[in-house]
């Protein structure tokens, strides 16, 4: 195969996955109107269309799809091989991408990075927030942060941090001026702050009524797709948020918040990272793991 065909193979693989050439663009680095040209120079030399593009959305076509299965796994081989011979140098070198939620990242995974990675330069990490369930492998991630119940069986799993603890809080301004609720029925006459997903639900409140774990839609007048949103509406008066203990205790010490319904607030499995064992392999991802693993 020509080089420019694996070069072009690369960037269609990029927009395939991302459903976008805006979204491939900027992870490749180079202008849309580049890429773009890039496929179509790949389609023509291949006389056949790989894409299906509408004025909303790209998808790939079945020959698109077939590339996408074949090669882009081996693709995938030949990199973490060069990852592998870069490896055998004096020092750990290579870009370790990790997808988490926000809080996560901001409390678990980058306090944790900011102490090691001054000691390797070469080591690099891109940390991209997604409230979606990501395929690390089909997204090219090396590393998903979740709660363990989430992580799936055929991967590696590294325990972050022990079981999260879950909060219902909401404003002493809202709640001195409301019935205070007591169980899950009671939510349905209350105002909630709602998250919306990324792949574009909206979530459940996973809560527990009556001995029994159940999921429980909730309705508002604001929807956010960040945690830190959602904390900042409850501070303001707009109803009841559902956020991580952690993340709400330092506005309960202050009084500026209230926990209500404790009892109904399971806790979750702790945080766990999770990868593909073929992507272990190299120097710098095990610097990362390292560096982020849960120590009693």
């Amino acid at each position: 195969m020509a080089r420019d065909n694996i070069t072009d193979i690369v960037a269609f693989l990029a927009v395939a996955r991302e459903r976008s050439f805006t979204r491939a663009a900027a992870k490749l680095g180079i202008s849309q109107s580049a890429l773009s040209h890039t496929v179509r120079d790949l389609e023509a030399r291949l006389g056949v269309r790989l894409l299906t593009r509408t004025t909303r959305s790209v998808s790939p076509t079945e020959a698109g799809e077939r590339l996408m299965q074949t090669v882009g796994p081996r693709l995938e081989e030949i990199e973490a091989e060069i990852a592998a011979v870069s490896d055998l140098g004096d020092k750990p070198i290579g870009t370790i991408r990790i997808t988490a939620i926000d809080h996560v990242i901001d409390n678990v995974l980058w306090p944790r990075l900011a102490k090691v990675l001054d000691r390797y330069p070469d080591v690099n990490v891109e940390l991209n927030s997604d409230y979606r369930m990501v395929d690390v492998a089909a997204d090219r991630f090396d590393i998903g942060v979740r709660y363990g119940n989430q992580v799936q069986q055929d991967m590696v799993a590294v325990r972050l941090t022990p079981d999260i603890r879950m909060t219902i809080v909401g404003a002493p301004a809202y709640l001195d001026a409301q019935p205070m609720p007591a169980t899950v029925q009671d939510l349905s006459r209350h105002r909630c702050i709602v998250l919306r997903l990324s792949g574009g639900g909206l979530y459940a409140w996973e809560l527990r009524d009556r001995g029994k774990d159940v999921q429980v839609k909730v309705e508002g007048q604001v929807i956010f797709n960040g945690a830190y949103q959602m904390l900042n509406a409850a501070l303001s008066g707009y109803g009841l948020a559902f956020l991580p203990v952690e993340m709400a205790q330092p506005y309960v010490d202050a009084g500026k918040l209230r926990h209500v319904m404790e009892d109904c607030c399971p806790p979750f499995p702790g945080l766990h990272a999770y990868y593909p064992s073929h992507r272990n392999s190299s120097r710098a991802m095990r610097v990362v793991i390292e560096a982020i693993r849960h120590r009693a």
